[in-house]
Parts: C-alpha cells; sequence; structure tokens
C-alpha cells in the first residue's frame, strides 16, 4: 500500500506543477459562482425554500459545487484521457506488465489530483462565497469530517465511471463520444445545475439513485446537515455501494479487455 501512497503524492504534486492553470481555474470557478450564486437568489426569490434549501442554503451549495467540480471531475480533466491515449498507442501493454495493480494504479494517482483540487481550486472560491454571501456554514466541527468522508466516497465513484469509459477505448480505439456523453450526464444528474430534489416527478427520483448523485448531491447534503444519524449512515451505503459496484464491473471489463493485448513478438 505504501507504494500506492508514493502514486497519490505524486499526483498531488504533478498537478501543484500548473501554477498558472491552477490560478485560471480559480478566478474561472469563482466568477462562475458569482453568475450562478445570482442565478438562484432571484430564482428563490420568487420561491422560498425550493427544492427544500431556504436561501443560504441554496447558495451555499452553490459555491459547494465550484468547489468539487474539479474534485470529482465532473468535466473530466482526469486520467481517463491519458489512458485511453495508452490504450491507443499499445503503451498499456508495459503499464499490464508492472507489478501493480492497474485499477488501483489509476486510483491513487486520481485520488492525489482530487485532493489537490479539493485544496488549490476549492478552498478560496469557498471563501469568496462566504464572503460575498451569507452562507449556511455547519454548526458543528464533526459536520466537517463527515462531509470530507463523502468527498472522497464521490471521487472513488467518480473515478469508476470515468474508468470504464477509458476502457472503452479497447474497443473502440478512441472512446472520446463515450466520454463526452458521460461527462454531459455527470454535470446534469450529480445537481451541478441545479439541486437534484428540485427535479421533478420520475426524473428527479431517478437522478438520486444514479451514480452521479453520489458526486455533489449527497455531500453538499451532509455539509449542509440534510442526513444526519441514520440517514448519514445510508448516505455513507449509497456512495460506497455505487464506488464498489463500479470498481467491481471496472475489473470484469479489464479483465475482459486485457485479453485483447497483442504484444509484438510474443
Amino acid at each position: 500500500m505504501r507504494l500506492y501512497g508514493v502514486v497519490a503524492a505524486g499526483g498531488f504534486r504533478r498537478y501543484a506543477t500548473y501554477r498558472v492553470a491552477t490560478a485560471a481555474g480559480v478566478f474561472t470557478n469563482t466568477v462562475f459562482g458569482f453568475i450562478v450564486a445570482y442565478t438562484y437568489i432571484a430564482l428563490w426569490g420568487e420561491r422560498p425554500n425550493l427544492g427544500g434549501y431556504d436561501l443560504p442554503e441554496a447558495l451555499t451549495y452553490v459555491w459547494l459545487g465550484q468547489a468539487l467540480l474539479m474534485t470529482c471531475a465532473m468535466l473530466g480533466g482526469g486520467f481517463e484521457d491519458e489512458l485511453m491515449e495508452r490504450i491507443r498507442t499499445g503503451d498499456i501493454a508495459i503499464d499490464l506488465y508492472r507489478p501493480v495493480d492497474l485499477q488501483l494504479w489509476w486510483l491513487a494517482g486520481d485520488l492525489g489530483r482530487a485532493a489537490f483540487h479539493l485544496l488549490g481550486r476549492g478552498v478560496i472560491p469557498m471563501v469568496a462565497g462566504g464572503l460575498a454571501f451569507d452562507l449556511a456554514l455547519p454548526g458543528s466541527l464533526l459536520v466537517w469530517p463527515a462531509f470530507l468522508l463523502s468527498v472522497v466516497l464521490g471521487v472513488v465513484v467518480s473515478f469508476a465511471v470515468r474508468y470504464l469509459v477509458a476502457l472503452c477505448a479497447f474497443w473502440l480505439m478512441d472512446g472520446t463520444g463515450v466520454l463526452n456523453i458521460v461527462w454531459l450526464a455527470g454535470m446534469f444528474f450529480s445537481g451541478m445545475l441545479l439541486p437534484l430534489t428540485l427535479f421533478p416527478g420520475a426524473l428527479g427520483e431517478v437522478a438520486q439513485v444514479l451514480p452521479w448523485s453520489a458526486l455533489l448531491q449527497v455531500p453538499a447534503d451532509i455539509f449542509l446537515g440534510k442526513h444526519t444519524g441514520w440517514a448519514l449512515a445510508g448516505a455513507y451505503a449509497f456512495q460506497a455501494g455505487w464506488a464498489v459496484a463500479l470498481l467491481a464491473a471496472g475489473r470484469l471489463v479489464q479483465s475482459a479487455a486485457t485479453r485483447k493485448v497483442v504484444v509484438q513478438g510474443g
């Protein structure tokens, strides 16, 4: 496990080197956060307590979304492009010969990436939002570790989805189209545009049980105190269940995919 810890640390350092890109990302997240926040103010001004949130909770949800956008890679930007390129070029054969687990190797690197984005691109927009608006911050210190655990589970679910998509390159050679579809689904069904509790009827019910809701909706509700006691345990179980199921699916697809790898000369 020490090896995977080193890989995660390497993933953190790798993204920390892109300082200009990080600064630009922080600026973009902050500006977009203000745009969405004022949109929410107008919407909640017409319908207070929409979706079960008052205005401070709705605004907090906005800034949590900006903090977790890159952390949970809702628009991609993680390992998936690199993995698909290695599959396309055949360099994946080298990875398969390494004395490490392929899935855990990429997961460790992605956790390092997520940790950097949470700190590097998540904290400043959240602070900016807190200075500009009346946010519903937790009243108990225990909420913060509960929230961070949910974020970690959300990152694992995000990784598992993107890993499955990246493996499709074994058959398609170029999985960019599939990846773009998954990104769009992630933006919509994670609650990034609007909380899933605002979705009407069956659409809302379905959206809340899809894996993408584990990326933002569940962590945000934990932060806002919507899940406590057994409801909190149920939220964790939901995220962990999707993480295990999707990682297991990734294992099965990986096993089938690697049978397609042919190395010249034997």
